[in-house]
């Protein structure tokens, strides 16, 4: 080598390699896309930068050196790093080709997961999610941190340097011991709930806070049970077991009836309901990219729940 201080080129990395391979300059010109010239004058500076000649010429073929031969491996595995660079940059540039770490709320994970999850690998089949389950607040935070990009949470979301995307309402339905006189009524007022104790959940889960709101609305004061639960499976089987009432989100319904012996009830209208949406990151500058998952999203749930798109 004359000078130790030079640097190959990637364009003069990957003439060679092509050459090698395809043991022909007109071809390895076609599969680079570049003209032969262009292709010839790589080589040679890469050749007189190394101060080796990496391949004999003839009129008829191409051979290596064994010079060529010696560095032509290295030459490919620096190719090969530089493709794997370039679709990896592809991929961050957009989050719906890559790894996404995607939150969901207790409330909302277990109930559409399933659609959401199967839906996906059609629908965006170059995504990868990885899920995380927790309540809104620690959902939030790791969000801001970076750790998670996204967030699947009820609305509105109350954090600087976030951006919600509405994706659907549902209604709440009224959750009843097997046998309640109130249980199929489809126009029970919020205000009964203040003859009913009502189970909550634990402290942090939105539902809680949602179910307080709905009383509230109502210039009720709830007559709350004795029992709490740290999850809307459990709030339910409580529920069943004759220990209270409770409200559970549409998307619920359908698992929590199927395993259960619970009475349901549909409020009056306007019913009290809640509104799901995706959250990320302001600064992250991949709106297009969350806008899209979001409405995907929205269509895979509305397909199989009774819930209603938010119109952007």
């Amino acid at each position: 080598m004359t000078d130790k201080t030079y640097q190959p080129t990637v364009a003069g990395l990957r003439a060679f390699a092509a050459v090698a391979e395809k043991r022909h300059f007109s071809s390895a010109a076609t599969a680079l896309g570049v003209s032969q010239s262009t292709l010839s004058q790589a080589l040679a500076a890469l050749e007189a930068g190394l101060g080796t000649q990496l391949v004999e010429r003839s009129t008829r073929r191409v051979f290596l050196t064994a010079e060529g031969a010696e560095l032509l491996p290295h030459a490919q595995a620096v190719v090969e790093a530089m493709d794997a660079f370039t679709a990896a940059a592809a991929g961050s540039s957009d989050p719906l080709q890559a790894n996404v770490r995607l939150g969901l709320i207790p409330t909302v994970a277990p109930y559409v997961l399933p659609t959401v999850l199967a839906g996906l690998s059609v629908q965006l089949p170059g995504l990868t999610l990885r899920v995380v389950e927790d309540q809104t607040e620690r959902l939030l935070t790791v969000l801001r941190e970076g750790a998670l990009d996204a967030a699947l949470i009820a609305l509105p979301a109350d954090a600087a340097g976030v951006t919600a995307i509405p994706i659907y309402d549902e209604d709440f339905v009224l959750a009843l011991p097997p046998g309640h006189s109130l249980s199929g009524k489809r126009r029970v007022p919020a205000a009964a709930l203040a003859e009913l104790p009502l189970l909550l959940l634990d402290d942090g889960h939105c539902l809680r806070d949602q179910a307080l709101e709905v009383c509230h609305k109502a210039g009720i004061r709830a007559e709350l049970a004795n029992t709490r639960a740290a999850s809307l499976a459990t709030a339910v089987q409580c529920v069943t077991g004759g220990l209270g009432v409770t409200l559970i989100p549409q998307t619920a319904v359908p698992v929590e009836a199927a395993r259960s012996r619970l009475g349901l009830a549909q409020f009056a209208g306007p019913r009290p309901g809640r509104r799901i949406g995706l959250v990320y990151r302001s600064s992250s500058g991949r709106d297009d990219s969350y806008r899209r998952l979001a409405a995907t999203i929205g269509k895979l749930i509305s397909g199989e729940h009774q819930v209603r798109l938010v119109r952007q």
